[in-house]
């Protein structure tokens, strides 16, 4: 007896790992952190206690308001996910969670980890939060089934973890948050794009409208991969400027570096349109942003 309700207990703890996504929100909150990193009045030193748990608590605080967004988008795609072969086994679609349970769950995540992050940093910092999640949950969901504009809207929420992470530690909307922003904000379209081409058939499946066309064998989504990776190229010398003075000069060019890649990947996609160039701007992808980051703060002006 006791062992089957062992059993429940940690297939309950799988449900709701489920719906908190871990991997993908832990990528979001991870840009969070750097930004917060980044901010010019944050010195990040490795045996500082208080330092620590700066970071802990505003990657907790992120990652409850994140999973509080994933929570509510799974719950208004339980029916749309029943249709996907990636998402059919989630906890709502076999029938595993009622779908007032997961309500009360993404409430709970998400309203006190907007009111962790205002307590504990700022309020803006809070209400920031809460907004990215709104409009996650409530523009950018149901218009993926609607129109492809729902890429724009989702980019929004998208990047704004960074500028969450800055004005955690600044108190304060200011330009050094705005470039982090603008980066992972352009950052996301042939990203996604990507991801929707690669799972076109799946996405068709559930009425689901993510490419920047109706039809996938026209070479416009690799058109548009090309257009916005080419943006960062130019972008990835703004956090060098003197205006900005976020980053160095390695940190430059490792971004200008990896502008270039993503921006081949990308030609190679509009040139061959198929599922193996796709995937090889969605790993791009999946390289750049941490890499960038990464480079950013480690060569902080």
């Amino acid at each position: 007896m006791r062992a089957k309700w062992h059993l429940a207990a940690l297939g309950r703890v799988r449900d709701y790992n489920q719906l908190l996504k871990p991997n993908l929100s832990g990528m979001v909150v991870f840009s969070s952190v750097i930004g917060y990193l980044m901010a010019p009045n944050i010195h990040f030193i490795w045996n500082s206690m208080d330092t620590w748990r700066h970071i802990i608590t505003l990657f907790a605080g992120g990652m409850l308001v994140t999973g509080g967004a994933n929570t509510i988008n799974q719950i208004l795609e339980r029916e749309s996910d029943s249709l996907m072969k990636r998402t059919r086994n989630r906890p709502m679609p076999e029938g595993r969670m009622h779908h007032y349970e997961a309500w009360v769950f993404a409430l709970l995540t998400g309203i006190s980890g907007a009111l962790l992050l205002s307590y504990y940093f700022n309020p803006l910092s809070g209400i920031l939060s809460f907004m990215s999640l709104l409009l996650y949950a409530f523009a950018y969901t149901p218009m993926k089934k609607v129109h492809p504009i729902a890429v724009l809207i989702g980019a929004i929420p998208g990047a704004l973890p960074p500028l969450i992470g800055w004005v955690a530690a600044t108190g304060e909307l200011s330009i050094g948050g705005w470039v982090l922003f603008a980066l992972q904000f352009f950052w996301q379209f042939p990203h996604f794009w990507a991801i929707a081409y690669v799972a076109f058939d799946d996405y068709s499946a559930a009425g689901i409208k993510m490419l920047p066309t109706r039809e996938k064998e026209t070479r416009f989504t690799g058109l548009q991969c090309m257009i916005y990776s080419l943006v960062l190229i130019p972008m990835a010398t703004v956090p060098y400027m003197h205006t900005v003075g976020l980053t160095g000069v390695i940190g430059m060019i490792v971004c200008v570096l990896c502008g270039l890649m993503y921006f081949a990947a990308s030609v190679a996609f509009y040139i061959k349109n198929d599922h193996k160039s796709a995937r090889r701007v969605m790993f791009a992808s999946f390289i750049y942003l941490p890499t960038i980051l990464l480079a950013l703060v480690l060569d902080k002006v």
